[in-house]
């Protein structure tokens, strides 16, 4: 990239990688001082100030936009001639030059180090887009992995590690909430009767249901081989719970087809109710919903129970039916 001028400073030869970067621009017979600005040397206002040709470093800027800098040495031709070579380069702009230009290598000497820069910059962003492409899989595969850490495998719903996370949050933020604690009654005679893989559909379509009648801001989490947990922000009203219980416990007990025969279960559900401003520990709250539900199973399956302080009394005074063998019945 140079040019060729006389001692006025008018061009005599433009470059062809400069005539490319002036699309349009008749720059033979231009004035130098026209077509670029100088920085360095200070107060160049005309061939005068260079106070003789002796091979001078510059540093320029184009006057006319995109006004690129570049850096440049002067030097008096050889002979008697008076015509002054000057040959031009980017520097650290490189990138920018071959960008707002669209020149390629092809523009640029062999020997000229824009070259070697030119290939640096090219490695350096093969490099960087390897590296983001990489990040992004492994951020994917954390995610997923991540996922899979709180997903029940069979169902699809959140697990146990999930909604533990999930209360001990709302509990921290002294939130309103509310817990349905739900295990499924004949699940047994389902697996002894028509096999596991049948027990396996009945849990699938479970969860599809528990699903469908809560919220989508609702928590439905599988905690156990039969047992489920519903959290449910921000509840206004005991209605509301008995509501979406009521619900469940009836879409449960519709017969499941499965393979020309019908499953056939129910459910109870221990619900534990709180309020704005309570600070219950994570095992006070799931305590209390398992006493809610040993009452919904004393008191005939199929049923829902909300948590008061005297289920608890009860509770401790009668030793609660073992879960083995609610579920063989």
């Amino acid at each position: 990239m140079h040019l060729v001028m006389d001692a006025s400073g008018r061009i005599t030869h433009p470059g062809p990688t400069l005539v490319k970067m002036r699309p349009g621009q008749e720059l033979k017979g231009k004035q130098f001082l026209d077509l670029f600005e100088v920085k360095r040397p200070h107060a160049i206002l005309s061939m005068r100030d260079f106070r003789g040709i002796a091979p001078q470093k510059l540093h320029l800027k184009l006057r006319d936009a995109p006004h690129t800098a570049l850096k440049g040495i002067m030097v008096q031709a050889g002979g008697d001639t008076d015509q002054i070579i000057v040959n031009l380069r980017f520097g650290i702009s490189i990138v920018d030059g071959v960008r707002d230009f669209a020149l390629t290598n092809a523009d640029f000497a062999a020997t000229d180090l824009a070259i070697e820069m030119l290939y640096l910059v090219e490695a350096k962003t093969a490099a960087m887009e390897a590296s983001y492409r990489l990040n992004t899989r492994l951020q994917g595969a954390k995610i997923a992995a991540e996922e899979q850490a709180y997903t029940d495998t069979l169902t699809g719903l959140k697990n146990r590690r999930a909604l533990n996370t999930v209360l001990n949050r709302l509990i921290e933020a002294r939130s309103s909430f509310a817990v349905m604690h739900i295990d499924l009654d004949y699940l047994k005679t389902v697996n002894d009767t028509l096999g596991h893989a049948a027990g396996d559909h009945v849990l699938q379509t479970v969860a599809r249901i528990m699903v469908d009648e809560t919220r989508a801001q609702d928590l439905v989490a599988r905690v156990g081989g039969d047992e489920f947990t519903v959290v449910l922000p921000d509840v206004r009203s005991e209605d509301i719970l008995r509501r979406v219980g009521k619900r469940i416990i009836e879409r449960l007990e519709e017969p499941m087809p499965y393979q020309g025969s019908d499953c056939r279960i129910s459910a109870s559900i221990g619900t534990v109710w709180i309020q704005s401003g309570d600070t219950p520990t994570l095992e006070d709250l799931l305590s209390d919903a398992d006493v809610a539900l040993y009452a919904s199973k004393n008191a005939g399956r199929a049923t829902q129970t909300l948590y008061t302080p005297e289920l608890r009394d009860a509770a401790n005074a009668v030793v609660p039916p073992g879960k083995d063998a609610d579920r063989s019945a």
